[in-house]
Order: structure tokens, then sequence, then C-alpha cells
């Protein structure tokens, strides 16, 4: 078995002290990916709106990135209406 040193070891310890008292289920619940399904409905939509609205294949290719991106615009436009 190869020796581990510095914080490494102290994680495993640390997890060994949760399991041995119960913990376990705080170990593994802490991300639960509730928000990629919300993400990827948003990515959908986004998706099909810039697509759809697209007058080339250029623009069809843009209009992906976008949808990658478009919590970025929400938030931004978001900002922009607070703050006038």
């Amino acid at each position: 078995m190869v020796r581990k040193k510095g914080i490494a070891k102290k994680i495993e310890k640390g997890i060994e002290k949760r399991m041995e008292k119960g913990l376990k289920s705080k170990i593994t619940s802490c991300c639960s990916g509730r928000g990629g399904g919300f993400y990827f409905l948003g990515f959908l939509g986004a998706a099909i709106y810039y697509i759809s609205t697209a007058t080339g294949f250029w623009n069809g290719v843009l209009g992906v990135l976008k949808a990658i991106v478009w919590p970025a615009f929400v938030v931004f436009k978001l900002l922009k209406f607070l703050a006038a």
C-alpha cells in the first residue's frame, strides 16, 4: 500500500471517522445535481429558439454557443435592469 502524505491522509481519516459515526449520508449527498435538469431544459429551449431564428449556418452555430451561455445573458439583463 502506498503511504499517503499530508492533506490526503487527513481527508481520508476524516471520511473514515464520519463513516464510523454513521454520517455517511452527509458525505454522499453533497452534490445532488438538481440544477442540471433545469439548465438542460433551458439550453434546449434556447437552442431551439436561436436556431429557428437563424438566417444562415453560422448564425445557427452562434445560436448554439449562445444557448450554452444563456444564464449569463439573463443575469446581465437583470443586473442592467436593476441598476437603471
